[in-house]
C-alpha cells in the first residue's frame, strides 16, 4: 500500500436546515467581523442575506462582498482584497459554488500574505497565517469546501492557477442541502457532472492511496445514482442532499489524489473557448476514461459495478464505464463533441500543447504528452 499524511482541516457540518448553525459556528473562529463572499446569483436567492442574518443574530458585524464572477480572476480577488482592507474581517464566509469559495480563498490569500494572487501559484506559498474561513456550498459541484486549492485565472491571460496551501482550507463548512434546491437546472448538470468527474477521476490517479480512494468511491456511489434522479426531480431532496455530500466527499478526494487528464483537457477549453467549466469536462471525461482503461480496468470495474454495470471481464469495464457517462451527459443535456461548443478542429494542436502544461496531466494514471491529448481532443472533437 502507498504511505499517506493525512490531516483533516475542515469540520464538515452536514444537514437539512444546518445554515441556522452559521454564527453559532463562527463565534468559536472569531468574535466580531466577518465578511460574505458571495456572487450576484446567489445574493438573489436569499442564501447570503440568510448567512448574514445568522452571524448578525450571533454578534457579528456583517460585510457583503458581491463582486464573485464566473470562473474569479485575479481582478476579482484585487477588488476583494480591497474590500477587506476597507473592512479589516476576522473571518471569511464564502456563500455560493466553486467560483464564491475560491474567490474568497484567493482574497485571504493577498489580503493576508500581500502581493498578487500569482505569487501564489503552486503549493505552500503562503508565508504567514491566514484568516480564518467558512464555507456554505449552494451547488452539488466542485467540492471546494473540503479542498486547501484556490483555481483562479490570470485576468489578462485567461490561465487558470492552481494555488494552495494548508493554511487556505476552510475551518468548517456548512452543508445545506436546501441551499441546492435553488440551482437552475443548468448549473444542477453541469456543476453535478464536474462532480462525479472527480470521484471517477481521483478514483484512479498515479497519486491515489487506500485512503482517497475510500473518499472517491463513497463520492462516486453517492453522485452517480443520484445526478438522474435530481435531473428528473428537481425537488427531490434526498438526491440533493446525496449529490451535495457527495461533491464535498469528491472535494476531500482530491485533497489527496489530485486530478488527471479530463480536467488538463477542460481548462484550456474554458481559457480559449470560455466553455463551461462542466461541460468541458463533460466532453473529456468519456475519452479519457477509455484512454486510461490501459493501465486501471480493475479499477473501472469497481466503478462499473458500483452503479449496477457488470462487466464481462476488466477489459471491458473501461468502455462500460465510459458509456455510462456518456449516457449522463446525454440524460443532463450536455453537448458531447467539441465542435457542438463552436471549437474549430484547426485549433485542437494549439489546445493539448495547453493542455500538456496543466498540472492535473501529471496525476493521470496513463502518462500523456501533446500527442496523447492531441489524440484525446480529436476522439471529442
Amino acid at each position: 500500500m502507498k504511505p499517506f499524511d493525512f490531516q483533516p482541516r475542515t469540520r464538515i457540518v452536514f444537514g437539512s436546515g444546518s445554515l441556522a448553525r452559521l454564527g453559532e459556528l463562527a463565534r468559536s473562529l472569531a468574535t466580531t467581523r466577518a465578511m460574505v463572499v458571495s456572487d450576484p446569483g446567489v445574493i438573489r436567492a436569499g442564501h447570503a442575506e440568510r448567512a448574514a442574518e445568522s452571524l448578525k443574530e450571533a454578534g457579528f458585524e456583517v460585510r457583503l462582498f458581491d463582486g464573485v464572477h464566473e470562473n474569479p480572476t485575479t481582478d476579482d480577488v484585487e477588488v476583494g482584497r480591497a474590500a477587506a482592507a476597507d473592512f479589516r474581517p476576522e473571518l471569511l464566509v464564502a456563500v455560493g459554488g466553486g467560483s464564491s469559495m475560491d474567490c474568497a480563498k484567493g482574497i485571504n490569500f493577498v489580503f493576508s500574505n500581500g502581493g498578487q494572487m500569482k505569487d501564489y501559484w503552486g503549493v505552500g506559498k503562503a508565508a504567514n497565517p491566514m484568516l480564518p474561513m467558512m464555507a456554505v456550498p449552494t451547488t452539488a459541484g466542485t467540492g471546494s469546501e473540503t479542498q486547501s486549492f484556490a483555481l483562479i485565472s490570470d485576468a489578462e491571460t485567461h490561465v487558470k492557477m492552481a494555488c494552495g496551501d494548508p493554511k487556505a482550507a476552510f475551518a468548517v463548512a456548512v452543508l445545506d442541502p436546501q441551499l441546492t434546491l435553488t440551482q437552475p437546472a443548468q448549473v444542477t448538470a453541469l456543476t453535478g457532472y464536474d462532480a462525479i468527474a472527480h470521484a471517477a477521476e481521483t478514483f484512479v490517479t498515479a497519486r491515489r492511496t487506500t485512503l482517497s480512494q475510500m473518499w472517491s468511491r463513497d463520492a462516486w456511489r453517492l453522485l452517480a445514482p443520484n445526478f438522474e434522479r435530481v435531473i428528473g426531480d428537481p425537488e427531490d431532496a434526498e438526491a440533493r442532499a446525496a449529490m451535495q455530500l457527495g461533491a464535498s466527499f469528491a472535494g476531500m478526494a482530491i485533497e489527496n489524489s489530485m486530478l488527471g487528464a479530463a480536467h488538463a483537457m477542460a481548462n484550456p477549453l474554458t481559457a480559449r473557448f470560455g466553455i463551461v467549466h462542466g461541460q468541458a469536462v463533460a466532453l473529456a471525461l468519456p475519452a479519457v476514461v477509455r484512454y486510461n482503461g490501459q493501465v486501471c480496468a480493475r479499477e473501472y470495474a469497481v466503478l462499473a459495478s458500483d452503479v449496477g454495470l457488470s462487466p464481462h471481464s476488466d477489459d471491458f469495464a473501461a468502455e462500460q464505464l465510459a458509456q455510462e457517462l456518456i449516457r449522463l451527459r446525454e440524460i443532463a443535456g450536455l453537448a458531447g463533441r467539441l465542435r457542438e461548443c463552436g471549437v474549430p478542429e484547426d485549433a485542437l494542436p494549439e489546445l493539448a500543447e495547453d493542455a500538456a502544461t496543466q498540472w492535473t496531466g501529471t496525476f493521470n494514471p496513463r502518462p500523456v504528452d501533446v500527442p496523447s491529448l492531441l489524440e484525446l481532443y480529436r476522439r471529442c472533437w
